[in-house]
């Protein structure tokens, strides 16, 4: 076996147990500016984490390579390094799960598509951006890129996984001018069945996405009642589900602190870790070589779990979750694929609902406005106000505000129009109050 002189060196110089973790990818991208491929990269990469086990102590190394004349250096590192480690914490090579249920997330026919035809499309997606409107005066960047990765696990304690994946992003930006007023906005798509690309629909999108921008300014600032669009929810949902993470709970830092089975939002939001759901970005098993497993975080506003890897499963007495991500000496923990379970209502009736208020569509600078340890947040937004129940006039320049806690027991109703982006799916939702900065 390629790996044979690993595990028995590993075992001659003490090593308790030993894992090899080996990732593969196979990229490839491109862009058009004005009809010509400005960048073009294709590439092949492997990265080889080997983790071991001496006098209680995990150690580690990392390399793009792996031979069997580098066996001896790798050793030595882990030994070294676990020498240097100073906390107690416990550590584990994992022996195994009972059951995986594996789940294919590879599409051998993508790969079968010429970069020729690939290439078309975009072209095509230029060519029908600029076709819509004659405000569109710019087609900043028509962009696609396509993955193929693999994820394996081999330990001293007999394990050895493996899982196979792929998928295309496509995007496209574009500018418009009207007066002396420009915007720039823009859409993508993913997947991994190239067959159901629907490129006149994506130039719609990222056409409507730049002209309906156009006349924005700010709005009267003040508290409003809104409407918060997909992309704003996943931002915001996200880094309030980040607080169910075990590690920062045990630390003290954490929103959810002493709130496992008690109420964190609204009846109206139940999200779900759903690394099982069949998407492109499913997995079964982490990266510690736990099985995953559909999980809901938040049910009816009520915490259900914390998310665990190993070490931090130990330390509270119960078993790890899944969510163990990263390799090496330290491991993290973090979702796989975050859902939101939508409601009845379409993105129309929660306007009429709203009445008078703002729909927010974009927030941004969310690592320097968001403070995740007391939920306080002000970030750059883009959006429009709603009047008489219906979408009105584009906003520009405002900002919002409010504490995370607040806003998501604020929640009174959630629409029926998810949609998908890398990491998850997420619908819009109603508020009773966010703070809006304007004029």
């Amino acid at each position: 076996m390629k790996y044979d002189k690993l595990f028995s060196l590993a075992k001659e110089r003490g090593i308790d147990q030993i894992e090899l973790a080996v990732s593969t990818s196979k990229d490839l991208s491109f862009s058009l500016f004005h009809g010509e491929v400005d960048s073009y990269n294709s590439s092949n990469s492997s990265s080889y984490m080997i983790r071991g086990i001496y006098n209680g102590k995990l150690g580690s190394v990392s390399s793009d390579v792996y031979s069997n004349d580098l066996v001896e250096y790798f050793i030595n590192e882990i030994i070294n390094n676990a020498k240097f480690i100073e906390n107690d914490d416990p550590v584990f090579i994992y022996k195994g799960s009972e059951k995986y249920k594996k789940i294919n997330t590879y599409n051998k026919d993508l790969e079968k598509i010429s970069v020729d035809e690939k290439l078309a499309k975009l072209h095509e997606l230029e060519d029908k951006i600029k076709a819509i409107d004659s405000r569109i005066v710019e087609i900043e960047s028509v962009e696609y890129s396509e993955s193929v990765s693999s994820e394996t696990i081999i330990n001293s304690n007999g394990l050895k996984l493996s899982q196979k994946n792929n998928y295309f992003f496509i995007y496209g930006a574009a500018l418009a001018k009207e007066g002396e007023q420009t915007k720039s906005g823009g859409d993508y798509r993913l997947g991994n069945d190239f067959s159901k690309l629907n490129i006149d629909e994506l130039a719609k999108d990222i056409a409507d996405d730049t002209l309906n921008q156009l006349g924005g300014e700010p709005c009267q600032s003040g508290a409003y009642k809104a409407v918060l669009g997909p992309q704003v929810v996943k931002a915001l949902l996200n880094a309030y589900i980040s607080s169910a993470i075990a590690e920062d709970v045990q630390k003290n830092s954490s929103l959810f602190v002493g709130k496992l089975g008690q109420k964190v939002a609204s009846r109206h939001i139940t999200v779900e870790d759903k690394p099982l759901a069949r998407t492109i970005f499913a997995r079964y098993f982490d990266d510690e070589g736990v099985a995953t497993y559909n999980k809901a975080i938040i049910k009816n506003g009520v915490l259900q779990t914390y998310l665990y890897n190993l070490t931090t499963a130990a330390k509270d007495g119960v078993e790890s979750t899944g969510n163990a991500q990263g390799a090496g000496s330290k491991v993290y923990t973090g979702t796989w694929y975050t859902e939101m379970k939508p409601g009845k209502k379409s993105q129309e009736e929660l306007f009429k609902e709203v009445g008078e208020g703002v729909y927010i569509t974009e927030v941004q600078g969310l690592h320097a406005g968001l403070n995740p340890r007391s939920g306080n947040f002000s970030l750059q937004s883009t959006g429009f106000l709603i009047k008489d129940g219906k979408k009105d006039r584009p906003l520009d320049i405002i900002t919002v505000s409010g504490n995370l806690v607040s806003l998501f027991n604020d929640v009174t109703a959630v629409g029926n129009d998810s949609r998908e982006s890398i990491g998850g799916k997420f619908p819009s939702v109603i508020v009773k109050k966010i703070n809006v900065g304007g004029k």
